[in-house]
């Protein structure tokens, strides 16, 4: 039995260039998702891993069981947001919005997921009112790989937005998204990787 790993089969989803912003368009895929507020790290965050990876794990294995299809779990994903864009920029974390998420298979449907979701709740409890499986379409996308503490993203992420965007003329059209590439808890700071991605369109002129 084959086990696919999307990091391998679609390196430029998951291991673009650190040197330079590159535009990619991002196919439909579909994911195990929560919603939170707050800085990474707080009770809802750890909670809401503490639902992903059981569910998603449990998708692996029903998948590799039943259907005979295996593969590696994805990445941790984050879309992250705030009402005010200036809590980000003064680093005002408790007002932070955020889904977090982990890809899922095209070929797993929704039976298959509440199935593990109801598997999962025998062990943690109520499942979190926000787990769903949804269909994400991001379309074109500005992204660039991070190399570093998740804290030193802000110049990167301001040159996405400041220079590489207006300069191609183009606009945000989505979420500020993340993908953390490799285990935080086992990696040194300075040898984290984060897929950092924009989507965006073209801007209308007059």
């Amino acid at each position: 039995m084959t086990k696919i790993d999307f990091k391998k089969t679609q390196k430029a989803l998951y291991l673009p260039s650190a040197k330079t912003i590159e535009l990619i368009d991002v196919p439909p895929m579909q994911y195990a998702m929560i919603d939170g507020k707050g800085p990474p790290g707080n009770d809802t965050y750890i909670a809401t891993l503490g639902w992903l990876y059981p569910v998603s794990y449990g998708i692996k294995f029903r998948s590799k069981l039943e259907l005979k299809q295996d593969y590696v779990v994805p990445p941790l994903e984050g879309l992250w947001w705030a009402e005010d864009y200036s809590a980000y920029t003064s680093d005002r974390r408790d007002e932070w919005l955020w889904t977090m998420m982990i890809r899922v298979p095209d070929w797993i449907d929704q039976t298959i997921f509440d199935a593990c979701v109801t598997k999962a709740a025998i062990k943690l409890g109520n499942s979190p009112a926000t787990l769903r499986l949804e269909t994400l379409h991001e379309g074109q996308c500005a992204q660039i790989m991070h190399i570093g503490p998740y804290k030193d993203e802000g110049p990167t992420i301001a040159k996405i937005h400041n220079q590489f965007i207006p300069d191609h003329g183009l606009i945000e059209n989505g979420l500020h998204h993340e993908i953390y590439i490799g285990d935080p808890r086992k990696t040194a700071p300075e040898k984290l990787r984060t897929v950092l991605r924009q989507p965006v369109r073209e801007r209308e002129t007059a």
